[in-house]
């Protein structure tokens, strides 16, 4: 069984809300029927229920079974107002603005919707910028308690079985942070065992890559890294993780034994946090391309509930699948 099943499987016993806020897409209208038949959620669409409807009809997608909510009609739109002008006043936001908004920007109402426990999580991206989707997201929803950083996880699945664990390897952050400080490192890799537990269902074993393995070089870029490990272990973290190590001492078990003999993560690990944007995002572009991997994601983590952003060149199984990602984080 292939990831993406094992997801579906798991988010079918839990069967969470998800919402979708831009039902003008009929890839995402088509992708809830996909959710719906598959039971991997239950979906709530923003928007006029007329238009939405005729929308469906015009394209062929049967959502019976979504439920569909109009802002403007929506009866809680009062609690959700005071919800954001709280959440906001720092910033001067009237209660006319912030109606503005919740009426008006399906993304944020989406957001508030998970925040307040009306739905369980939320999908979008498929029609938007990334920046309007996590903008929302970090306004309203916020991260999670203890974590001050918003990041994202590829799972890399790949044919050949023998890196991670059975193919399974994580790779963060590859679609967010530019560049990270050693704290946002750590909430990296914090965020990245969460993702690996709740979604992957595998013990998360970090490795905390650079071009050194155990001092073995040094530079600024490789204190950096070290100071993230530091963090770590100050933070008495759950999880097994080392560093600094290179990537092949991370997952050649032979390697690992030979540049960090002491290492409970070296040649074992299943999650590798790359120490900038850059290294992470050609990171796993080569491994999707030299080795054919699957990559699935990026999956959005740091937040107190989730969100996940989609390629505006997504597919309607792309939808369907992150929704079941989504369905399964905690």
């Amino acid at each position: 069984m292939g990831l993406i099943e094992s997801i579906k499987d798991k988010a079918k016993e839990q069967l969470r809300t998800i919402v979708l806020p831009e039902s003008e897409d009929e890839r995402v209208l088509k992708a809830t029927q996909m959710v719906l038949e598959e039971k991997t959620a239950n979906v709530v669409l923003i928007g006029n229920e007329e238009t939405i409807k005729a929308d469906a009809a015009a394209c062929g997608a049967f959502i019976d079974g979504a439920t569909i909510i109009d802002p403007k009609k929506f009866d809680g739109i009062d609690k959700y107002v005071d919800e954001l002008v709280e959440l906001r006043k720092s910033k001067g936001l009237t209660k006319e603005e912030a109606t503005e908004i919740m009426t008006t920007e399906p993304r944020f109402f989406g957001c508030m919707m998970v925040r307040l426990g009306d739905a369980d999580g939320l999908v979008a991206g498929s029609n938007s910028p990334t920046a309007d989707v996590l903008r929302a997201a970090i306004q309203v929803i916020k991260t999670a308690p203890g974590i001050n950083t918003v990041s994202s996880t590829f799972v890399m699945e790949t044919a050949d079985r023998k890196f991670g664990d059975n193919g399974l390897i994580l790779f963060a952050d590859c679609a967010v942070l530019p560049d990270p400080n050693a704290e946002q490192l750590a909430d990296i890799a914090a965020s990245t065992a969460a993702t690996a537990s709740s979604v992957v269902g595998i013990e998360p074993r970090v490795a905390m890559l650079s071009f050194s393995t155990m001092g073995s070089a040094k530079h600024p870029l490789v204190s950096k890294v070290q100071d993230a490990v530091q963090i770590l272990k100050d933070r008495n973290v759950d999880f097994a993780f080392d560093g600094e190590m290179q990537a092949d001492a991370a997952v050649v078990e032979a390697i690992g034994a030979k540049k960090a003999p002491d290492s409970k993560v070296a040649g074992k690990a299943n999650i590798l946090v790359f120490p900038d944007l850059q290294a992470g995002n050609i990171g796993y572009k080569l491994v999707q391309r030299f080795a054919g991997a699957d990559a699935h994601g990026p999956i959005v983590q740091g937040l107190a509930k989730p969100v996940n952003d989609l390629s505006r060149g997504c597919s309607v199984e792309d939808i369907a699948n992150l929704v079941a990602i989504t369905a399964t984080q905690k």
